[in-house]
């Protein structure tokens, strides 16, 4: 199969690339390996981490198309009430965690309506289930890639002039001879504070497998999971607790902390101040990720909020799952964990009336369209990273490094982002880093390669280090990076020239910004004066 760009991961990066490509008019080959397009907001069922301003500014305008496409879909299709359908800012879950926390599939049906009319004119063709397992090169460029599919004995060879890695992983990479750094980088080599003294390369962030549940009428407690007995006596060094326990360190002071669980609270959903600058929102482990808050609907719509298990428990922190061969063990492993920790909750976990166990807790395997009822797909934090031109660092956006200067402005920059630098345990033993960031620019030098000319990052996998892909793993910086992705894709096929040369060419690169600013990516955070 031939095409102009081919993207390789259908997660938010990947559809926002596909989307950029086709949009300008060339042919698109997507695949993806799970049964959903929209990876951490959809297969791996993450509510989308967000800034503060993402209502305002600070987000790509296909992005926030993507934001009012889900609040219109409710409107459209859920029997709100008519205060929550006049809600402007309507977060059907009511979560803590961000003012959009939805269910999943309203996610999906958006995304496949924003891709459809290029799928109906054959603009894009969406190969589903398939995941790479092989790569030609010649010299710098990518010829081609094998694609094989999940469930049968089927492989594909397609090959394009432009070819973006948009996977969870950087699956790519090592497939193409791409350069790339994973895990934790010395400070000798990156300079940042939070480093360490030598680099950690199979240090990486926990991976986690999320899962919804609700509260209703009955014992619906799954059947006692084989590892149980590890995980309920698990008790990591740092922990203050057994993992399995209302207990953890809270991730900013470190400091041990308890949070509380109520399933189905009576709280009225506009009351949600779903500000992370005010409250983390994470007191209550029920209403943080709340994906449908019944209060929403009409009664009897919902017998019960469904809200989503992203806790701190849930992280799987034992081994790594990129370039080890025990990968496919440890995420059996990180699904044990899941379960275990929902057998805790129906079984084991103390209850604020003196009791034990929430036996009404039901895992909603619908919600997350899944045979096992669990998130399709493992959340993955921390990909492999390309080794870019720009290296994006600690120090670039740090708080406690740039202060009142704010982040670093970089002259080629495609696009914005806001996050904490926001690290959850990792497999080499660390705490959580959690560390203020000020509003970032995104560098297009970390989306270019040292070496490779027509292979481009479209997700997590661009030049940025352990430390700082805590900022810039989360939905809106994936989609924007995936975006500016397929649009430089399509700049470079139009002018005949590489993207190194785009960057490095100031009059090549101010040209790609301002296509950028004609599709509505935003490259500075506003500064607002009096005129």
């Amino acid at each position: 199969m031939r095409a102009d760009v081919l993207v390789v991961g259908g997660g938010l990066g990947g559809v926002a690339a596909a989307l950029a490509a086709a949009r300008t008019g060339r042919s698109v080959i997507l695949t993806e390996e799970f049964d959903w397009l929209g990876g951490q907001l959809t297969s791996q069922a993450v509510p989308p981490d967000e800034h503060s301003w993402i209502e305002q500014f600070g987000a790509t305008a296909s992005y926030r198309a993507l934001r009012n496409g889900i609040r219109d879909y409710y409107r459209r299709h859920f029997p709100l009430t008519e205060r929550s359908r006049a809600w402007t800012d309507l977060n059907p879950g009511a979560g803590w965690v961000s003012r959009l926390c939805h269910e999943p599939r309203v996610a999906v049906a958006v995304l496949e309506e924003m891709l459809a009319p290029y799928r109906g004119s054959g603009r894009l063709r969406v190969l589903q289930p398939y995941r790479p397992v092989a790569a030609e090169t010649d010299g710098d460029r990518v010829t081609g890639v094998t694609l094989a599919h999940r469930d049968r004995d089927e492989r594909i060879d397609v090959v394009a002039p432009y070819v973006l890695d948009a996977t969870e992983t950087g699956e790519l990479l090592p497939l193409t001879g791409t350069e790339y750094v994973t895990g934790f980088e010395s400070r000798a080599e990156t300079g940042e504070p939070s480093a360490p003294a030598e680099a950690q390369p199979m240090n990486m962030q926990a991976v986690s497998v999320c899962f919804a549940i609700d509260h209703v009428d009955g014992d619906h407690t799954i059947d006692r999971p084989a590892g149980y007995d590890f995980w309920r006596d698990y008790k990591p060094d740092f922990w203050g607790d057994r993992l399995l326990s209302w207990k953890s360190p809270h991730p900013r002071t470190l400091e041990i902390v308890e949070r509380s669980f109520t399933p189905n609270p009576d709280d009225d959903p506009l009351s949600v101040n779903a500000d992370q600058r005010v409250n983390p929102g994470d007191g209550n482990l029920w209403t943080f990720r709340r994906i449908a808050a019944r209060r929403n609907f009409v009664d009897g719509t919902y017998g019960s909020d469904i809200t989503l298990v992203n806790w701190p428990m849930i992280d799987y922190f034992e081994g790594p799952v990129i370039d080890v061969p025990n990968a496919s063990w440890h995420l059996s492993k990180a699904r044990e964990l899941s379960y275990s920790v929902l057998y805790w909750l129906q079984t084991e976990a103390p209850r604020p009336d003196g009791g034990t166990g929430f036996p009404g807790l039901r895992l909603r395997g619908d919600v997350t369209g899944s045979a096992d009822g669990l998130a399709q797909a493992p959340y993955i934090r921390e990909s492999r990273r390309i080794r870019a031109e720009y290296t994006v660092v600690e120090q670039d956006l740090s708080l406690a490094v740039r202060g009142d200067h704010g982040a670093v402005g970089y002259p080629d920059a495609v696009g914005v982002g806001m996050y904490r630098i926001d690290l959850h345990p990792s497999t080499g033993g660390d705490n959580y880093i959690d560390v203020g960031s000020c509003p970032f620019e995104i560098p297009l030098g970390a989306l270019i390669p040292q070496r490779m000319e027509n292979l481009l990052p479209a997700g997590k996998n661009i030049g940025t280090t352990h430390v700082t892909n805590g900022s810039y793993r989360l939905h809106p910086v994936e989609w924007n990076v995936g975006e500016v992705a397929g649009l430089l894709a399509d700049f470079c096929l139009a002018r005949g020239e590489s993207p190194r040369a785009v960057r490095n060419t100031p009059r090549l690169l101010a040209d790609f910004q301002d296509r950028l600013t004609a599709a509505g990516v935003e490259q500075r955070w506003p500064r607002i004066a009096g005129y």
